[in-house]
């Protein structure tokens, strides 16, 4: 008997052990995933859509974001954005600035100060609300031109999304593909283009506009995510990746339930596969998270594995309801309970080790 207590007494302090060495670890890199409108009510209907099962449940921390702006209580996607990548509140339709209009660096710029690799890829178009955010500092997100110049201003490594017209078809007249190319980017126009791609700085401007709505856009998004992470991979201090699941949002704007589990399933298919590469890495942080939620959405009844679901959406805009947080790697205990969504810039600077 007392050899069988000291056994189990072993192997729960070798559990504990392995445990809290693993809470301790610092990551080397970050990718914060942001599903534009996703709620808790989007992410279970596609979880009932698929058969009771997303990839999002493989991350083993979770929390709860308040989401509202400066100026209101529901944010829209321009404050939310540059609550998350700046870590201040500000007012609707603000990019990258405080409430009285002065520049905020983003986490993004804080990472490529500190010498890692960044980047950034979104199912929208890249000069839109959320990424716009970690790269630019308008006073308003409607600035498509002025935000797409700020991409020069700033160290970014990678960005793949859509807005091509942003910076070749302006009014200014700029070529702003030219000037990237001044800089050693490459440019891609197409998903092929972008797996040729051998970097280190890569533009790609993959959409005149916005990207197609799924299923057309195909797997844009996961696969233009890998190949960002594959280039970003070769900084020896790590790298900072923000990734954008842009249009669940837009498809609970038209009430559209079909459409937003489409949307979440193809953000879920991309969680995945960063999840394999950060278990496999083992110094990779996932963050995955809303800027809010839209629509307003509740699931009255359903059947797993049918996205025949019986809901109702209260509105066509967005809400002022927590989002969640989802978590995984070295740091993931960080991002549980209820927090601001101004907390976010801070907790991953002190992961990284950022000096103030």
């Amino acid at each position: 008997m007392k050899q069988t207590y000291s056994f189990v007494a072993f192997i729960l302090l070798f559990t504990a052990i392995g445990h809290t060495s693993f809470a301790q670890k610092r990551p080397k890199n970050v990718v914060f995933m942001i599903g534009d409108g996703m709620g808790l009510a989007q992410v279970y209907a596609a979880m009932v859509a698929n058969g009771n099962k997303l990839e999002l449940e493989r991350c083993t921390h979770t929390g709860f974001s308040k989401t509202y702006s400066s100026s209101h209580f529901t944010t829209d996607s321009g404050a939310g954005g540059t609550a998350l990548a700046c870590g201040v509140k500000t007012k609707n339709h603000m990019i990258g600035m405080s409430p009285d209009t002065i520049a905020v660096p983003s986490i993004l710029e804080e990472a490529a100060k500190s010498k890692l690799a960044t980047g950034l890829v979104v199912a929208c178009s890249v000069t839109h609300a959320t990424p716009a955010s970690f790269v630019a500092h308008q006073p308003d997100r409607e600035m498509n031109d002025e935000i797409a110049a700020d991409f020069l201003k700033s160290d970014i490594d990678v960005f793949i999304g859509g807005g091509r017209k942003y910076f070749e078809q302006r009014i200014d007249k700029r070529n702003l593909t030219n000037e990237l190319k001044a800089k050693k980017f490459q440019i891609a126009y197409t998903l092929d283009d972008v797996k040729s791609a051998n970097g280190p700085k890569l533009a790609g401007l993959l959409y005149d506009d916005q990207n197609p709505a799924m299923p057309e856009r195909g797997k844009m998004l996961p696969e233009a995510t890998m190949m960002a992470i594959d280039l970003l991979d070769n900084n020896s201090k790590g790298f900072f990746l923000m990734v954008e699941g842009s249009q669940i949002d837009w498809a609970c704007h038209n009430n559209q339930l079909d459409q937003s589990i489409k949307e979440v399933l193809d953000f879920d298919q991309t969680v995945g596969k960063v999840l394999d590469y950060a278990q496999k890495s083992g110094n990779t942080l996932v963050i995955i998270t809303a800027d809010h939620e839209t629509g307003g959405l509740t699931l009255h009844d359903g059947k797993m594995g049918s996205s025949d679901i019986k809901h109702s959406f209260s509105s066509k805009v967005h809400t002022g309801v927590m989002v969640p947080v989802y978590a995984y790697g070295p740091g993931a205990e960080n991002f549980t309970g209820i927090m601001e969504n101004t907390a976010f810039k801070g907790k991953i600077e002190k992961l990284l080790g950022f000096k103030k």
